[in-house]
């Protein structure tokens, strides 16, 4: 018998910080909470904000990553990526980046050309997903996944969708290759919507709710910007909707891993930083101009 996944907490979004001139963040974590998520290891949420027109896009300039991937989605707004594999895109509503800095990649992000010239509403999230050892200096690849080619699940009596960026929901799997078992939703649900998502107990799992307000197993509510994470008790959860609401889901099995990190690097060992550094410092993370 399923047993409802216990609620830990339910946080507000931190004080936000600006990450370059492009992004204002709260960091749920590592900083802005001491919870367990691995293999989530960061999670920065750039709540929904105006930008003014500029001819001059903003965002964040090149700089390297080793030992783990980032995952941007985009729910407003638009954003280009450059990195020195050679990898470009531009992902709007609805896309995901997933980009494996594995070995070590320099990329650089960015508010995309018409969107900085118009202006309006942007709303991102950006993950670091922690890579296992074993695959921390495999090769580099990039995953430009466009909202069309996301797999979804349509809920009864047009209810909404549960679009599976990785992972796994009543048979549909996810469009995003994972090293290591993880579940990543979107669910866009119309008001009073009831949807029913699966974690196995020993998963880190948390929603985030992008827009709207819900109630969590009958008694927990959030609404817009807050977070709900939950105990490692219990494998369901049931999400109830009391008005359109976006929602992204997280689970993930630990990687269970030491973990060195300084800045952009996110490795296992002390010494493995230093060679980061080293490598970073001798051009062996390519080149990318600015």
């Amino acid at each position: 018998m399923h047993t409802l996944k216990k609620v830990a907490a339910i946080l507000n979004p931190p004080a936000p910080h600006m990450v370059g001139d492009g992004f204002r963040v709260h960091n749920f974590f590592p900083s802005g909470y001491k919870i367990k998520m691995d293999p989530f290891y960061l999670l920065d949420y750039n709540a929904k904000i105006e930008f003014s027109p500029t001819n001059s896009p903003k965002g964040v300039g090149v700089h390297p990553h080793r030992g783990f991937e980032t995952v941007t989605i985009a729910y407003q707004g638009a954003v280009a990526h450059h990195d020195s594999a050679g990898n470009s895109g531009v992902i709007y509503p609805g896309d995901v980046q997933w980009m494996t800095a594995a070995s070590g990649i320099l990329h650089k992000e960015y508010h995309e050309e018409n969107f900085s010239k118009k202006g309006g509403p942007f709303q991102m999230v950006q993950l670091w997903v922690n890579l296992p050892a074993k695959y921390k200096m495999s090769t580099p690849k990039y995953q430009a996944i466009a909202h069309s080619q996301i797999a979804s699940f349509e809920l009864p009596d047009q209810k909404g969708t549960i679009e599976v960026i990785a992972g796994n929901y009543k048979g549909v799997k996810g469009s995003a290759s994972t090293f290591t078992p993880i579940e990543m939703y979107n669910l866009r649900l119309n008001a009073g919507a009831k949807a029913t998502l699966s974690s196995n107990s020993h998963y880190n799992t948390a929603l985030i709710v992008i827009e709207g307000n819900i109630t969590v197993n009958g008694t927990g509510h959030a609404a817009t910007n807050q977070m709900v994470h939950f105990a490692h008790e219990g494998s369901e959860i049931e999400i109830e909707t009391n008005e359109n609401s976006v929602v992204l889901f997280l689970s993930g099995e630990p990687i269970n891993e030491p973990i060195a990190q300084y800045g952009p690097f996110l490795m296992n060992k002390p010494e493995e930083l230093q060679q980061a550094i080293e490598d970073y410092n001798t051009g062996k993370f390519g080149y990318l101009e600015e």
